[in-house]
């Protein structure tokens, strides 16, 4: 990770690549948690939500590696190309995710506070996929196929960390319910991207179809949570503010997304 605007996030996000984190084992390291919003007994029971994921044989495990298969690129393809920029989990550039569907660009010094919510938000809506996945410690796509996925850095990582439910899909849906409520506006645009977002981690071939759903059942239940939570309802309020003076992405970068999604 390589951001000194959120080193707490970083750590976060750092371990929700390892596999380190988990609502019942503090991680395997010296340094202290990352905080969020929430307390870690506040976060949804990501086991309670979902049930299993599907067995090998099973009509629902078909499905899953149907879909795997219907969702390969081309090595750098530009479907491929933008599933990798989506699978890299660098604080500074993940913020920019939604930045052309929302119509602006979350910037740390223009809008700090949303800057803020964002991070300590992905840390709730991450680290609330651990209790699942941990127990289950599912085998991802690249390694049921003996390949490769789209983000090779991260693939040692990957595999030791379970793969249900989609830590990625998960801050990606949660983000999007996020952005919808900041720039209501442009909600359509802003959760197909958030769709994307999950998709791109089966064009990556780290993750299955049940996996990115499950990631989204569980960023549904954490984002309703949030709004329980007095400190995110005020950081909200203020990102919504900040939003009309935030500069507009780089329409070159949104030309390289929108084609990169279509490809």
């Amino acid at each position: 990770m390589r951001t000194p605007l959120a080193p707490a996030l970083a750590g976060a996000l750092l371990l929700l690549t390892s596999g380190a984190a988990s609502q019942d084992a503090a991680p395997a390291t010296a340094k202290p948690l990352p905080q969020g919003y929430l307390a870690r007994s506040d976060y949804p029971d990501s086991l309670a939500l979902l049930p299993p994921p599907p067995e090998a044989g099973s009509p629902a495990f078909a499905r899953d590696e149907a879909v795997s298969a219907a969702m390969t690129r081309p090595p750098g393809s530009p479907r491929w190309t933008q599933a990798a920029r989506d699978a890299d989990l660098d604080f500074a550039h993940l913020a920019q995710t939604f930045a052309c569907a929302a119509g602006f660009a979350p910037d740390p010094t223009a809008t700090p506070v949303l800057f803020k919510l964002l991070g300590k938000s992905a840390v709730d809506i991450g680290l609330s996929t651990y209790k699942a996945k941990t127990h289950y410690q599912r085998t991802r796509p690249f390694m049921a196929h003996g390949n490769a996925t789209c983000f090779p850095k991260d693939e040692a990582a990957l595999r030791s960390d379970g793969s249900y439910p989609s830590g990625h899909s998960a801050i990606g849906w949660g983000w999007a319910l996020i952005f919808t409520e900041i720039a209501p506006h442009h909600a359509d645009a802003i959760l197909a991207r958030g769709r994307d977002f999950g998709e791109s981690r089966l064009v990556c071939n780290a993750h299955w179809e049940s996996d990115v759903e499950a990631g989204r059942v569980v960023a549904a239940a954490a984002v309703a949570r949030l709004h329980a939570d007095p400190g995110f309802r005020a950081d909200l309020l203020k990102a919504k503010a900040e939003a009309l003076r935030a500069p507009l992405p780089a329409e070159a970068a949104c030309a390289t997304e929108a084609a990169g999604l279509r490809g």
